[in-house]
């Protein structure tokens, strides 16, 4: 049985699906939401559906019993992720799970970003707890970055204090397929794998965005001050807009930057190219609301 936390968020259901493709039976994969009712479709293709809500301790060992892997996948509340994830990995051992691989952040090791401790404290928890363990650093989502470019559109610029450093994203889907190869392999106790995409900057990102709009864009470089000031001009609150505006500035450190080749190893393929990632988007249509990345 393979139990995928937080199964209704964008992340978890894409791991499903790739599940699914990979041949995994419905029957043989347990989405673990806080609201079943948000889980209606995944029912209705056969995916069994228990409550999982990591504030309420006493649903996590039924949601967990008779699993032999279980993907973490932590919670979007700065603050919260680490207690939270304390609670689902006593409930994991509680349940005698088979594997917890856990969906990490890129460079935990040596990252310096803020959204970055509770993912320290996560890894830490985790290999100390007895249980068999994986570790799916993922990159920076691609989608934080090209969905969200309404505001540039508008204005002719992507504003940030990225700099000149360098993003190896991925697209969520890719990620989720690397999570669903790892899931249905043997062996993967004790690894620990980078993932990320080919990496792009910020003027990057404008360059191709004007390319595929014929829009003229740029990138304008901030200080981590006058973006958060931006961000919170926008609406965001103060405390959300500092943490953000660190996580844009962590760029400029190489936090969000990795030259590992697991994600294409794992997946099989290179991952899914920036313009392509643009394309998309643009078809869609860009919100105009931030996405941190969770």
């Amino acid at each position: 049985m393979i139990t995928i936390t937080a199964a209704t968020g964008q992340y978890g259901r894409l791991v499903i699906d790739e599940l699914l493709k990979l041949g995994v039976p419905a029957s043989g994969i347990v989405a673990a939401v806080r609201d079943r009712a948000k889980a209606a479709d995944l029912a209705e293709r056969g995916v069994q559906v228990r409550e999982a809500d990591y504030d309420r301790p006493e649903t996590l060992v039924p949601a967990f019993t008779g699993t032999t892997r279980l993907l973490l996948i932590p919670g979007a509340v700065f603050g919260q992720r680490y207690p939270q994830m304390r609670r689902a990995i006593a409930a994991a051992v509680e349940a005698r799970v088979g594997l917890v691989a856990y969906a990490s952040f890129v460079n935990t090791d040596t990252s310096t970003l803020r959204l970055g401790k509770e993912h320290k404290q996560t890894e830490q928890e985790l290999r100390s707890c007895g249980l068999p363990n994986v570790m799916l650093r993922n990159g920076a989502y691609t989608e934080m970055y090209t969905t969200t470019l309404g505001p540039a559109l508008d204005q002719g610029a992507i504003i940030g204090s990225f700099g000149d450093g360098k993003i190896s994203a991925a697209t969520r889907a890719d990620l989720a397929a690397a999570a669903a190869v790892v899931l249905t392999s043997d062996d993967q106790a004790g690894k620990v794998y980078e993932l990320g995409g080919t990496a792009f900057t910020m003027s990057d990102l404008a360059t191709e965005v004007s390319r595929q709009t014929g829009t003229p864009l740029t990138y304008r470089d901030l200080t981590v001050d006058q973006y958060a000031k931006a961000l919170a001009g926008a609406g965001l609150p103060d405390a959300f807009a500092d943490l953000l505006a660190d996580t844009s500035l962590a760029a400029t450190r190489g936090d969000w930057y990795t030259d590992s080749t697991d994600l294409p190893q794992l997946i099989g393929r290179l991952s899914t190219p920036l313009a392509t990632a643009v394309a998309d988007a643009l078809k869609a249509g860009p919100a105009h609301t931030l996405d941190p990345r969770g």
